[in-house]
This record gives C-alpha cells, sequence and structure tokens, in this order.
C-alpha cells in the first residue's frame, strides 16, 4: 500500500507542476492577450476611420537593409531604415503548388505572401486556410528575404528595394522553376532561379556573373522577419521564437521577448540554419554551407517594430569574365513530422528534425510519436492509435509493473506480521525499524521496488502530454463523437448537461466527459487498495480524483484519454497480478466501505 501511495503522490507532484502552470500563469497571460488584442483593434479601427488612404493602398512600412564597409560588420548593420513595399505595389509572380499558394514580390524577390492550403484556423473545413507570410504593408507582416551588401566598386546589389524582372516561368509550381534577373550599372548579373518541391522546401539559386573589368567582392545576406509575435501565449512544454544549429554553438532557441531586451549573436559559423517557429509553423533559411556566416536574432523598435532572424556571410569576389553560383534553402510551412526528416536526410541539413521541439525527453518524445503515427497509418484514427500506444507502453512496463504489484502484493501478506511488530515495540521507532527491516529481509520484500515504475513513467508522461500538444500531426485529429480535435480540450461540459442546456459553461466550472471518464477510472484505480489511515492522507486520496477531475478539463483530450485508458489497464493489470499471488483484490470491499456507516467513537 506504500508504493502505491508513493505512486499516486509522484504523479500526483508531476502533474500538480504542469497544471499550476496552466492555472495561474497561461489562463491570466491568455485572458490579457484577448484583451489586448481586443483594445489593439479597436486602436486600429479609429486610426482607419481618421485616414483618407486604405491600408490596401500598399504603403505599409519595412525594414531594408543599409550599406556596410568594406571591412564587413555583423548582421547587426544589415536593416537600419524603412521602405515602403506593399502587396499591390509591385508585379508579383503567383506561387501554386499541392500545398502553398501565394505570390512572390519581384521588389526585392521577397516570399512574403505564403497560405498553407492543408490547414485551416479551426475544425471547420469551410474556415479560412492558414496564413503563413504576410506582406511588409500588412499588420502581421512576415517575410523572408535573400540579398548582397556591396560597395562603391561593386554599384548597386540586390536588396529589399530591387525591382527585379522575370526572365522565365509565368508561374512558381513544384514542376515549373522561375527565373529572376538584375543587372547593375556595373555591369554585374545576377540571375535568381526559384524552385518548390511539393511541400515546403524553396530551392534560390543565385547566378553572378561579373560582366566588368574589374574583380567586385559582395557578401550574401538572409532575414526572416516579422512585426507580431504569435497570438496565443506560448507555453512551458513549448519553444516559440528564434531557432538555429549555428555552428559550435549548436542548437539555439531564443525567446521573442529576450530579444527585445538584448540581441543573440552567436559564434561565427559554417553549414546550420536559421529562422523563426511557431507551435506548428515555421520560416527557416539554410545558407551555403560552404561559406563562413555571422547570424543575429534581434528586435528593433524603429519604424516599424519588428523581430528578425538573419546572416551574413563572409565578402565572396567575383572576378571579371568570371560567375559563381550561390545556393540557399527557405522552409516556410508546416512543421509535419516525416517532412521535416526528411528535408534532415536529402538535404544534409544538421538537426533539422529539432525545428520541432521534442524537448529534453527527445529519446522518448520521438519514438513515441513514431510508434502512434504507425497504429495512426494502420487504423487512420490518433485516439486510436493512442489507445494502442498505451498498451504497448504497459506491456513495455510489465515487468517492472509485475514487480511492483507483486511488492505490494507481499507487503499485504505480511501485513499482520506488521502489526505484531508495532504493538511489540510501541513507541520505540528505532526498533521497530530495525524489526521491520529485518522481517524484509525474512520475506525477500524489496519496499522499494515499486519506486522504478513509478520513475520511468513521469518521463513517459511528460513525453506523451507534449507529443499531444506541439505535433501538427494531433491538431484537428479526431477521435469519435464529440472529440474532433484530440489537442484541444473535451468540448462537452457538465454543467450546461453536455450542450443540452442553451448556454455556455465558465471556464473554471468546464467538465467534461472524458475527465470525467478519467476521474471514474482513477477513483477505482486508487480503491485497489485500502484507505489510509492517517485522516490526512485519506482525505487527499478521497478527493484526489475529483480535483483532478477539473484540473484535466482544461488539458487535450488525447491526454486525458491517455490518462483514462491507462488507470483502466491499470486496474486490470493489477487485479491479475495480485490474484496470481494469492492476495485478495479489494476494490469492491473498499468501495462497499466507503458506503459503511462508521462506528460511533467511544466516549
Amino acid at each position: 500500500m506504500e508504493n502505491n501511495r508513493n505512486y499516486f503522490i509522484a504523479i500526483a507532484l508531476s502533474v500538480l507542476i504542469v497544471l499550476g502552470w496552466q492555472f495561474f500563469y497561461m489562463n491570466p497571460r491568455l485572458e490579457a492577450q484577448r484583451q489586448a488584442e481586443q483594445a489593439a483593434k479597436a486602436h486600429q479601427q479609429a486610426q482607419q476611420a481618421q485616414t483618407t488612404q486604405p491600408a490596401a493602398a500598399g504603403t505599409g512600412t519595412a525594414p531594408v537593409s543599409g550599406s556596410l564597409p568594406a571591412g564587413g560588420q555583423n548582421a547587426a548593420s544589415v536593416l537600419t531604415r524603412d521602405q515602403s513595399v506593399g502587396k499591390t505595389s509591385s508585379a508579383r509572380v503567383t506561387i501554386d503548388t499541392p500545398a502553398l499558394s501565394g505570390s512572390i514580390n519581384l521588389e526585392g524577390a521577397r516570399l512574403d505572401d505564403l497560405q498553407l492550403k492543408a490547414y485551416h484556423e479551426t475544425v471547420s473545413k469551410s474556415s479560412p486556410i492558414i496564413t503563413l507570410f504576410s506582406p511588409a504593408d500588412t499588420k502581421d507582416g512576415y517575410f523572408t528575404e535573400l540579398g548582397y551588401v556591396g560597395s562603391d566598386a561593386t554599384g548597386a546589389v540586390p536588396g529589399p528595394s530591387t525591382v527585379w524582372k522575370l526572365a522565365s516561368g509565368d508561374k512558381l509550381t513544384d514542376k515549373t522553376p522561375v527565373t529572376l534577373s538584375y543587372t547593375n550599372d556595373k555591369g554585374i548579373t545576377f540571375s535568381r532561379t526559384i524552385s518548390v518541391d511539393d511541400r515546403y522546401m524553396f530551392t534560390i539559386t543565385d547566378k553572378i556573373a561579373n560582366g566588368g573589368q574589374a574583380p567586385v567582392s559582395l557578401s550574401s545576406y538572409g532575414r526572416v522577419t516579422r512585426y507580431n509575435k504569435p497570438e496565443t501565449p506560448s507555453a512551458y512544454v513549448l519553444h516559440e521564437g528564434f531557432i538555429g544549429v549555428i555552428g559550435d554553438d549548436g542548437l539555439i532557441e531564443t525567446k521573442y521577448a529576450s530579444t527585445e531586451k538584448e540581441a543573440t549573436t552567436p559564434a561565427k559559423s559554417t553549414g546550420g540554419w536559421l529562422g523563426m517557429t511557431d507551435k506548428y509553423w515555421a520560416a527557416t533559411i539554410v545558407p551555403p554551407q560552404s561559406t563562413a556566416y555571422d547570424a543575429r536574432f534581434s528586435h528593433f523598435a524603429d519604424g516599424t517594430p519588428r523581430y528578425q532572424a538573419d546572416y551574413k556571410q563572409d565578402a565572396i569576389t567575383v572576378a571579371p569574365s568570371q560567375s559563381i553560383e550561390l545556393k540557399n534553402l527557405v522552409f516556410a510551412g508546416a512543421k509535419e513530422v516525416p517532412v521535416i526528416d526528411r528535408y534532415e536526410t536529402s538535404y544534409s541539413i544538421p538537426r533539422f528534425d529539432r525545428l520541432i521541439d521534442w524537448g529534453w525527453f527527445y529519446f522518448i518524445t520521438k519514438p513515441m510519436f513514431k510508434l502512434m503515427d504507425f497504429f495512426f497509418r494502420f487504423f487512420g484514427n490518433f485516439g486510436v492509435a493512442i489507445l494502442c500506444t498505451t498498451i504497448v507502453v504497459k506491456a513495455l512496463f510489465f515487468p517492472l509493473a509485475s514487480r511492483q504489484y507483486a511488492s505490494m502484493a507481499n507487503m499485504k501478506r505480511v501485513q499482520p506480521k506488521m502489526e505484531e511488530l508495532k504493538a511489540k515495540f510501541g513507541d520505540d521507532r528505532m526498533a521497530l525499524q530495525q524489526a521491520t527491516m529485518q522481517l524484509y529481509k525474512e520475506e525477500k520484500i524489496n519496499p522499494i521496488a515499486g519506486c522504478w515504475p513509478v520513475l520511468l513513467q513521469i518521463p513517459i508522461f511528460f513525453s506523451l502530454y507534449k507529443v499531444i500538444y506541439i505535433t501538427i500531426e494531433m491538431r484537428h485529429a479526431a477521435f469519435f463523437g464529440w472529440i474532433q480535435d484530440l489537442s484541444a480540450p473535451d468540448p462537452t461540459s457538465i454543467v450546461n448537461l453536455f450542450g443540452l442546456l442553451p448556454f455556455a459553461a465558465p471556464t473554471i466550472l468546464h467538465l467534461g466527459v472524458w475527465p470525467l471518464i478519467m476521474g471514474v477510472t482513477m477513483f477505482f484505480q486508487m480503491r485497489m487498495n485500502p484507505t489510509p489511515p492517517d485522516p490526512t492522507q485519506a482525505m487527499i486520496f478521497n478527493w484526489m480524483p475529483l480535483v483532478f477531475m477539473f484540473m484535466l478539463a482544461s488539458f487535450p483530450a488525447g491526454l486525458v484519454i491517455y490518462w483514462a485508458w491507462n488507470n483502466t489497464l491499470s486496474v486490470i493489470q493489477q487485479s491479475i497480478i495480485m490474484k496470481r499471488h494469492g492476495v485478495k483484490v479489494e476494490l469492491f470491499d473498499n468501495l462497499k466501505g466507503l458506503f459503511k456507516r462508521k462506528p460511533a467513537p467511544s466516549k
């Protein structure tokens, strides 16, 4: 019983950490975010009412790179002033692939208009599709741009305000690339070929031909820029912000708020990648892997406030009548696990799979997703995949669980002898402890045997929570009946009789069907053993299922389904093991004991 008690205490503590964060930090942030958005919307409407020119005229602001000294500076100097760039202010090239739609702005050859065809804003297929990139003249400006920094000798080089010409192709598809060109006053011709696969990877190949009489030196740069942070506040289990794998610094994850205080400037690197990541979407640049570059994650407050991940490569020299070729990769899309893994392998991008935040328990979290994904491909339902994964996990831990429950059974078997020792030694705790350890030794009982399953199941629980919370495969994934999104809480509520009454339940009182099922299964599992004799512990154990029901009501439905199913399997497993050891299963006796009238205390 003591082992089982430790089990529940350990699980309770681990869950309470998550719940405490959710209720005391995340919920107030969500409410503050909602109020801020309403205030910003009202302010924007007021501004629009006072202006005579609509935003559609394309008069927004966007940061533009300035020139650098010949010696080259860190990428911190790349973007220093504002320039009007709008979706309607210049010609565009249409993007149309199985996964993407949008356009390329020929001013700056900028990717600033991109939608994800397969993903909608809500569960409803009639809701708008997700917009990833937006032009710089919109309030949600978010774009990727590649350019160059030159000198007087190079003349004007492609940058944010450069207007490229369409040399070939009229539409960018996964089958047909487009080529852009620009020739400056020094006779240097830049030819840019843009291609995209059937998912989210753009390949941008620049050919620089020096038609002048003298060698020229220039540096390439790339940047991912956005004006706003994600609308929903991030949770502690998920990184949203700047991300990259940069040289010896390895994986770097920097929160947006951190760059508002000070820019993050990793050491000079060769190879790697950098960009920005949201919960389900990301935009990253993979620079040419053979030339060293300086990188930076920063926030600018001048002009239009903006967040930016950028790099600037060391200068390269192009001899007269010669040409060189540079290739950048730009990922812009959904963080689908198999797609990300395929890119890491096929393009040899170092640790690109860490674009998905698998967390500290990477070695557990990712294999667990792979297992669930296997069952999903077999059954076609991620809810069923969660149930099957739970069975596999229980089977893997069966030897340890068997030892745990066997230890509990043996502890019950020697309980009469323990009572005799307590009566014999009374208040002599030292003697009682020595006699108890001797009894354990004679009966071959290991009192800590039940700790290992508890310790091992805690990272399993957190890993599963992370998989359900972070992977896009779980987003809008249906189970059965009313569960149409396993990554969202159970939408039903007992307060309005699960939708029969015509009003919405208050958030604090929200309690769906699956949290109720989870609470009942947890109650049964705890009743597999007698109520602790200590009144305080007994009260905690009696109320714990009810408390957990309300607290888990705001958790993803997939996690609640897992917990309810895991509790059910644990009850079955413990019953079988205890019967094998000749120990009576006390579930029904304990349930009956709840309703028996307690004898009045003697006076």
